[in-house]
Parts: C-alpha cells; structure tokens; sequence
C-alpha cells in the first residue's frame, strides 16, 4: 500500500513499497493536492540507491534497508549492501583477471567483470602499451554502466590525465567493507579519515565497490588501519575516538 515518503523517512522500507512524493505547488494551487511542510515540495527529486521512479507522484523501493533524506529532495535507501551494482561515474578498485590482445578484463565485485582497454591510460598508445598485468589492483572510473551493456572502466578523466587512477601499488592491503561504511568514508571532511590520519601516517584508496586499499609505514601498522576501518562500522564516534587514542599513544 501507497505511504507518503516523509511518513517513512527513517523507516524500513521493502522492495516493492511506494512511496508518495509530496504534491508539486501548481497541484496544491488547484486543490489537487494537500501543502506539505517540507523542502521537497516543488524541487527536483533525486532517487539515491535503492529507489527509482514510479510514474510521476511516486519512488519505487528497490532493496530493503532505511529510508534516509538529505535537503533539498535527496532520497535514498540505507543498508547493509554487500553485492555492488555498477553505477556510471563511480570510482572503484579492480583486479585484472584477463589480459587478452587490447583488452583487461576486471574484477569489481559486482556480478559481471568490467572491460578496461589498453588505450584508457594516460599516454597510451599502439606502440606505447601500459604496463599491466593479471593480479594488479587498478583505481577506475565507469564510463558505461548499464544493465544491458558490460560495464566498462577507464584510468584517465575527460581530459586524458590519470587524476590518481591507474595501476595501485602491491606493498600494500586490499581488503572489503560494506557500501554503507564506503560511502561514510567517502563524505567530505570524513572524521574517521582525518582521525586515523592521526594514529598512523597512511595511503588510501577507497572504492564505491566496498574495496579499500591501505599502506603504512609498517606491515604490522599497515594491519592495524585495516582492523580500526572494519570496526568504524560498529562503533559510535565517541567509542571510535577512545579506540583511536589507545593507539595513537602507543
């Protein structure tokens, strides 16, 4: 059954739920339509994971998890999402499977491999080829990514400069999180960054796939950043603070 969407905002919601968006103001001038207290009312709706359109008046719930809400008419759904769904513009780390002529054939983690040419790094040409083997960790950006088409991955921006993506360093530790904790890393200014940058003095890579990649100074620190991400999942800020000091005077 049909709820409006700020009833449900920090709720749980199912797939298959819909969700009522709020009247626009031309409906609420005709009678159409009851004026809704809320920012969302006559702005641009953003559909975040987890939900997609439905007609014109309604958000269709496509996995289970909380309904969240950022001003102005962002909605998207939280949850605890292991599998990830490739999404165009996203940056993600891959481990190349295939080398096969021009092409590499990468897996993200999702449940196809992405395909990656020769020609998508910086510099590269027909007689000047990267230097790209199976087992490296790449750092890529989608430019097609749809249910339809293989994903496929380049390591350059528009304007042919790497800008951080290309081949990853192998001294280092990859390992994976949760999407929800991904995309906490991933805020500006995240606080769990700047207080780990604190503990050790790192190198990070954080992928929209769930993948992270870490280096420090040491092995035994490089494992020790490792265990401190995987616990920021289950820790409040002020517990994650105390664990960080012990550390961080150590």
């Amino acid at each position: 059954m049909a709820a409006p969407v700020k009833e449900r905002i920090g709720q749980v919601v199912l797939p298959g739920d819909v969700l009522l968006l709020p009247p626009s103001p031309r409906e609420v001038e005709s009678g159409l339509g009851l004026q809704l207290n809320t920012p969302a009312a006559g702005t641009r709706v953003v559909c975040g994971p987890g939900l997609r359109r439905h007609g014109e008046t309604a958000l269709l719930v496509s996995k289970c998890g909380l309904l969240r809400y950022k001003d102005p008419a962002v909605y998207w759904v939280h949850s605890q999402q292991k599998r990830y769904v490739p999404v165009k513009g996203d940056l993600v780390i891959g481990i190349v499977t295939t080398k096969s002529g021009d092409v590499f054939k990468v897996d993200i983690g999702g449940s196809e491999q992405a395909y990656l040419s020769y020609l998508a790094f910086e510099g590269a040409t027909k007689r000047n080829r990267p230097n790209v083997q199976v087992g490296d960790l790449i750092y890529g950006q989608f430019i097609v990514a749809n249910k339809d088409m293989e994903p496929e991955l380049v390591c350059i921006d528009s304007c042919g400069r790497p800008n951080g993506m290309g081949v990853i360093g192998q001294d280092g530790l990859l390992f994976k999180v949760s999407l929800g904790l991904i995309r906490k890393l991933l805020t500006p200014h995240c606080d769990i960054i700047q207080d780990l940058s604190k503990v050790y003095p790192l190198e990070i890579v954080i992928g929209m796939n769930g993948r992270i990649w870490v280096k420090a100074k040491t092995v035994q620190q490089t494992l020790i950043v490792a265990n401190l991400l995987e616990a920021c999942e289950h820790l409040t800020a002020e517990q994650r603070k105390s664990v960080f000091a012990r550390f961080s005077d150590m």
